[in-house]
């Protein structure tokens, strides 16, 4: 069985998550910074096998899309290019940094803490990941 994979993708810095190989649970991975993802991204699937590849898709709240789509879809093609045998999903990301933020509070995380964007970056990609399991679950 293969994991999933959820990208939270940013100009500077990627945040990561993967599921375990039950597609139960979904796990932040460390922060990358984005010229270092495809490399990356080819390394973890020569290791692990993975099934799915989800990357956030920023919309504005009233749906259409936002202006760091210009970003992601080279990023996206590229992807398609370089890791041909994974589909690729967009998956709706709108509200994640802010739901991010409040995930971080409510778990008591210090305010230090909270102001690294890096795991403000991670938290994203795995509530991208979290939304789309519970909206493919059995």
């Amino acid at each position: 069985m293969g994991r999933i994979l959820a990208i939270d993708y940013g100009r500077k810095r990627c945040g990561v998550a993967v599921t375990d190989t039950l597609k139960i649970s979904a796990n932040g991975l460390p922060t990358l910074e984005t010229p270092r993802l495809m490399g990356w991204l080819k390394d973890y699937v020569d290791k692990e096998t993975v099934e799915r590849i989800l990357i956030g898709e920023p919309k504005q709240t009233n749906g259409l899309p936002s202006e760091n789509m210009r970003y992601i879809t080279p990023f996206v093609g590229k992807l398609k290019k370089e890791i041909p045998d994974i589909p690729v999903e967009m998956v709706d990301e709108r509200f994640t940094s802010v739901i991010a933020h409040r995930e971080m509070i409510a778990a008591g995380f210090k305010k230090s803490d909270r102001q690294r964007k890096g795991l403000a970056d991670e938290m994203s990609a795995v509530i991208i990941l979290t939304s789309w399991l519970d909206a493919h679950s059995l």
